[in-house]
């Protein structure tokens, strides 16, 4: 019996192997049976104004009457006819978007889909710096927030139980009036609206309002926009903000709320790792933490249009240890409209540098 049983089952085996064979004997027979997207392939690149094709192989089993085309969930295009086309990319964010083919034969639709990456158009322009001048700079100050109004320096310093404030004097360094953050929290990014100054924490969902007069602390809101808060800039409509990933999201500047984002590319793919921002010119500068990058960014849609490289601008080698080496970077960029200058800092810098940009 027990052979009997081990025959049975090599007879159903060969059974189950013949059935695959012809059921595979007739999908080679049939080619172009079932349907799928020919192009674009997955994750297609696509630089930002150009167009792309799209063809479906709609297989010979159902007829078609007709196709609706969607990128994400609006629809582009009906057709009657089953001819490849060519969509536009013109207005579309950049970053990744679902493409959708709703096959119908009478009311029932099949949906296909896959997805194209919308780049930026052009490789960024490339400027190094010239320091034109260099001031003095706390070195106790764990840069997270710098910006400049009515002659001084408004700074937000982090780090757990370090963590303020300040106003300071640009020429001299020093700190004309602090308001210290509560050692609970890591304090982040900053900007000025009007009369009011406002401050996010790092990982502590919160952000604070002071006067800007007084540095006094006036109330505190909810901050769940991002994964983690890190830079914020005000470009007198709406707040930018940053969360270490490749978005800049739009706060409403009362609420703080979120209103909208885009997300940043240059021509090759997304850039990670946003940090502290500055509006310069209806140009959204933004620091790219752990690096020497300044990136110049389109605030319509995200492309990155320029990279300022301040290599060289103060040397890691100033700090003795290499976990000061590795976080003491550069993040810090300020602007004072009236006299136009650009200024950049770092981490325990000892310095903030006027810098003027150099085209390469």
């Amino acid at each position: 019996m027990l052979f009997a049983l081990k025959t049975n089952q090599i007879k159903n085996l060969l059974f189950i192997t013949i059935i695959v064979a012809f059921v595979s004997s007739c999908k080679d027979d049939k080619p172009g049976a079932y349907r799928s997207f020919l192009s674009p392939m997955i994750g297609l690149n696509v630089p930002v104004g150009n167009e792309f094709e799209v063809k479906v192989q709609f297989g010979k089993d159902k007829s078609v009457d007709s196709v609706v085309y969607l990128i994400d969930t609006a629809k582009v295009i009906a057709k009657t006819d089953t001819l490849s086309i060519k969509l536009k990319t013109a207005g579309l964010k950049l970053g990744s978007h679902i493409l959708t083919a709703k096959i119908y034969e009478g009311t029932e639709a099949e949906e296909l889909t896959t997805n194209i990456n919308v780049l930026a158009a052009q490789a960024p322009l490339e400027y190094t710096y010239k320091v034109i001048k260099t001031l003095p700079h706390d070195t106790t100050s764990y840069v997270e927030g710098l910006e400049y109004h009515d002659g001084f320096f408004y700074e937000s310093a982090g780090d757990y139980g370090h963590s303020s404030l300040r106003k300071v004097e640009p020429s001299t360094g020093k700190i004309v009036q602090s308001t210290p953050v509560d050692k609970q929290y890591f304090a982040e990014g900053i900007t000025v609206i009007g009369d009011k100054i406002i401050q996010l924490t790092y990982r502590e969902k919160v952000g604070f309002v002071y006067d800007k007069a007084t540095m006094k602390k006036l109330s505190e809101f909810s901050y769940t926009t991002g994964r983690e808060g890190w830079g914020l800039a005000f470009d007198g409509e709406k707040v930018l903000n940053t969360d270490g990933s490749n978005t800049i999201f739009f706060l409403d500047k009362d609420k703080y709320n979120r209103i909208g984002s885009i997300d940043v590319y240059d021509n090759k793919g997304p850039i990670q790792n946003l940090n502290e921002l500055e509006v310069i010119d209806g140009k959204i500068y933004a620091n790219v933490y752990t690096t020497n990058d300044i990136l110049i960014i389109n605030p319509d849609n995200g492309a990155v249009e320029a990279r300022i490289n301040l290599a060289g601008i103060f040397s890691a080698d100033n700090f003795k240890t290499e976990d000061e080496k590795a976080n003491n970077v550069l993040n810090g960029i300020a602007y004072d409209k009236a006299t136009k200058s650009l200024f950049v800092t770092g981490k325990k810098w000892p310095h903030i540098y006027q810098i003027q940009l150099v085209k390469k």
